[in-house]
């Protein structure tokens, strides 16, 4: 069964749930605790034989057992129980209450997690099935998701690129379900398996991975799938639930992985060590940000260039404003290509996100120590937006399509790189000379704009119309 099947399975159940009373947010937690236990419990089981965080009694088998008014009652005990246990299942279990009134609906639903081999179908199926639910959402109430998630095969790519190391401390300040830390936890044991010590595997299972979410179903579904990849427990909880803006954590690390929300404006206003107020009166004392801003991308970039070591490494998923406002936007990008080696720019086709008209890049950028002349000596862009056409359904973007930017990235040794069609550098002179040290360039033919003999169906026309449609009102509700 594929991914889209049980995305298909467990919506069609959701339906009936929904007409219920249960709500689509309130089914979708229900349905992750159960998937959590289900896979916790085959986890348990041959051939993998783990030590179970989860105590007799409170597990699976014991939920499997029981029928009516007592399956009601042992859900409620399973939840309340675990919501009080420290690390990990606390996080997970956090305030869980049963929001499906009918025993029997619970025991269909029980019934039907039963009948899958969660682990066979991947490990990181429930990030799949929530974003599959999401989706479908978004679909059926014609309102948009309202959530960014990371496709997977960028994450994969950028994790390919970024080449995270053993005994690298690597963070995520808006780790949603958890992607890039699973993507890099995943990359660690694929291509350093063999030279892995014990200390290595705890360092991993206890320090490397660290995020921050502010959303608790969200931080719920990370948590979940961190622990089922075997990183954290009851000692060590590598989600905290919380803003990431919010305060300087101290922690440093060696690589940040990131793709913050997209929303346009902090709910509270971000303050520096000047103090400018807010409309709200509530302030982030934050002496470590460069400038004041209400943009909530460029103080994720601010927050990413305090959280690196120096000599760390980040890359992080931004919206195209963060290449070209004006004000905070130019002080913060004067700021970067000085203090820091802005290396890379991947500029992403639209209708790779749940959100219509999304236009994004990945940047890529290195800390550095204090010194007078500017680390950025040349950034290098690919331009994987022009004449790229994707779609969530027809035509998705897969892990091969980024195959060309991983090559002309050279992860090996990006100081040996070579221009090409989509590849080109530009040295900090030019930066810094464009008008408000404006990164958003481009210099490919859109073939589209004067091919009028190749004209695609005008039902792509119009797609393509409304796409840009959502992507300037985006820009005007911002404005």
């Amino acid at each position: 069964m594929t991914q889209s099947d049980i995305v298909q399975k467990v919506w069609n159940y959701c339906n009936v749930l929904r007409d219920d009373g249960v709500s689509y947010g309130d089914y979708l937690e229900q349905l992750t605790y159960l998937i959590f236990l289900k896979m916790a419990d085959e986890y348990s089981k041959p051939p993998y034989n783990r030590e179970s965080l989860i105590p007799k009694g409170l597990d699976w088998e014991s939920l499997k057992l029981k029928d009516g008014a007592d399956l009601e009652a042992h859900y409620i005990k399973i939840l309340q129980e675990l919501g009080k246990k420290e690390g990990l299942l606390g996080i997970i279990f956090r305030k869980a209450q049963n929001k499906i009134q009918d025993p029997a609906k619970l025991k269909r639903l029980i019934s039907l997690i039963d009948q899958e081999n969660w682990i066979k179908l991947g490990i990181d199926v429930k990030g799949d099935i929530y974003e599959g639910l999401l989706q479908k959402n978004a679909e059926d109430t014609k309102s948009g998701a309202g959530q960014y998630f990371t496709p997977r095969p960028l994450i994969k790519a950028i994790v390919e690129v970024m080449r995270p190391k053993p005994n690298m401390k690597i963070c995520d300040p808006a780790c949603g379900t958890g992607g890039f830390l699973i993507a890099a936890y995943e990359f660690i044991v694929k291509n350093y398996n063999k030279e892995l010590t014990i200390e290595d595997k705890k360092f991993l299972k206890n320090e490397a991975f660290k995020g921050w979410e502010i959303v608790d179903n969200t931080a719920r579904l990370c948590a979940m799938n961190l622990y089922l990849h075997g990183i954290g427990g009851e000692d060590y909880v590598p989600v905290i639930v919380q803003d990431a803006l919010a305060y300087d954590p101290v922690e440093r690390f060696d690589m940040v992985l990131t793709n913050p929300p997209f929303g346009k404006k902090s709910s509270i206003t971000i303050t520096n060590g000047e103090g400018k107020e807010d409309k709200e009166g509530l302030l982030y004392q934050r002496d470590d940000f460069w400038v004041t801003t209400s943009n909530k991308q460029l103080n994720f970039i601010q927050h990413v260039k305090t959280i690196l070591k120096v000599n760390g490494k980040a890359a992080v998923v931004v919206p195209d404003n963060v290449l070209f406002e004006g004000g905070a936007g130019e002080v913060i990008r004067r700021k970067l290509l000085h203090e820091f080696d802005v290396h890379t720019l991947l500029r992403l086709p639209t209708g790779i996100f749940y959100a219509q008209g999304v236009k994004a890049n990945v940047l890529f950028f290195d800390k550095k120590p204090a010194r007078e002349k500017p680390w950025t000596e040349k950034l290098w862009i690919y331009d994987f937006r022009t004449n790229k056409k994707f779609t969530l359904k027809k035509n998705p973007l897969k892990f091969e399509d980024l195959q060309d930017f991983i090559r002309c990235f050279n992860p090996e040794n990006r100081l040996e790189r070579e221009e090409t069609e989509r590849f080109k550098a530009f040295t900090y002179e030019e930066l810094i000379n464009r008008d408000k040290i404006n990164l958003d360039i481009t210099w490919l033919k859109d073939n589209s704009l004067d091919d009028i003999e190749n004209l695609p169906h005008p039902d792509e026309l119009l797609s393509d119309i409304l796409e840009e449609l959502e992507a300037v009102y985006e820009e005007f509700k911002r404005i």
